[in-house]
């Protein structure tokens, strides 16, 4: 039987390495200077024209974005981590899985409804496993010790 109330440390893991992969992904896109996600659909050129940031400097925000929710992530179930103020990291923790989750909703919709954007059905998979992820790495640092 799985204690529900000892927090696990895998979810937090998969997430860091889930965001460090997307992280690499908006980092290549960045060295190309074209907008999207490998393995996602594509973004044109005659909408990308239309964003007020250059891509190539929006993509690197945006590994910038993957790279600290993977810190964030990794902050919930390492010690040095547990030793940041629990009121901070927790409102940290819940706009990464607003903005994380709202991504992975899209993912979700368009994978399986199909809303126009270009998302497959096992994006929407990937997407379902983020959001696990992220619930069950909030859940486990929710019940853990306040300090290891």
């Amino acid at each position: 039987m799985v204690d529900i109330h000892r927090p696990r440390r895998w979810p937090a893991y998969a997430l860091a390495a889930l965001m460090l992969g997307y992280a690499a992904g908006k980092a290549d896109f960045a060295a190309q200077g074209r907008l999207g996600f490998p393995g996602g659909p594509p973004v044109p050129a005659a909408e990308a024209a239309g964003y007020f940031l250059d891509p190539s400097l929006a993509q690197w925000f945006a590994a910038g974005s993957g790279v600290l929710g993977a810190c964030v992530a990794l902050a919930t179930v390492t010690a040095a981590g547990r030793r940041l103020p629990r009121g901070p990291l927790l409102a940290v923790l819940a706009v990464m899985l607003l903005a994380v989750g709202g991504g992975a909703a899209i993912m979700i919709l368009d994978g399986f409804v199909g809303i126009g954007i270009g998302w497959r059905w096992y994006h929407g998979v990937a997407g379902i496993v983020v959001i696990v992820l992220g619930l069950e790495t909030a859940r486990s640092y929710l019940s853990s010790p306040r300090r290891p």
